[in-house]
């Protein structure tokens, strides 16, 4: 954990809101996610905060049973693809400021058509990832 009240840069310092509002920072580490579950009561009624960069198509897609997610542009051009209720839908997200909103239990993947910078509110709790999960 990291302490004080900042300032931290989210490439490097995530920060956890828990259950009662309060926020924990956390510096990033080869095991962090682990160690969240480890150290955060299984994440239960907590919501990660985090900033990810990436240029390619994400290897693997995710849900999170526990709570929508929040997705907000920084810069870059992507596409959400998300399996849910038995669709599967791409939403564009190209305008920096604009975020969508992914359903609980909702199936996502990410494929940018550019360098994408985002900013992401994930209710961690049971986590799961998949290669290609079923619609």
């Amino acid at each position: 954990m990291t302490s004080g009240m900042g300032p931290f840069d989210l490439a490097t310092v995530r920060t956890v809101m828990g259950p009662q509002g309060d926020a924990t920072t956390k510096s990033l580490s080869p095991d962090f996610y682990a160690e969240l579950d480890r150290e955060f009561d299984g994440f239960a009624g907590h919501t990660l905060v985090s900033r990810h960069s990436f240029d390619t198509p994400w290897e693997s897609w995710e849900r999170h049973p526990k709570g929508d997610e929040l997705v907000y542009l920084l810069e870059g051009d992507t596409d959400f693809l998300l399996r849910h209720e038995g669709k599967e839908t791409t939403i564009r997200v190209n305008a920096p400021g604009t975020y969508i909103t992914v359903p609980k239990s909702a199936w996502h993947t990410a494929s940018p058509r550019k360098p994408t910078t985002m900013l992401f509110f994930t209710p961690g709790e049971g986590t799961e990832h998949a290669e290609d999960p079923k619609p």
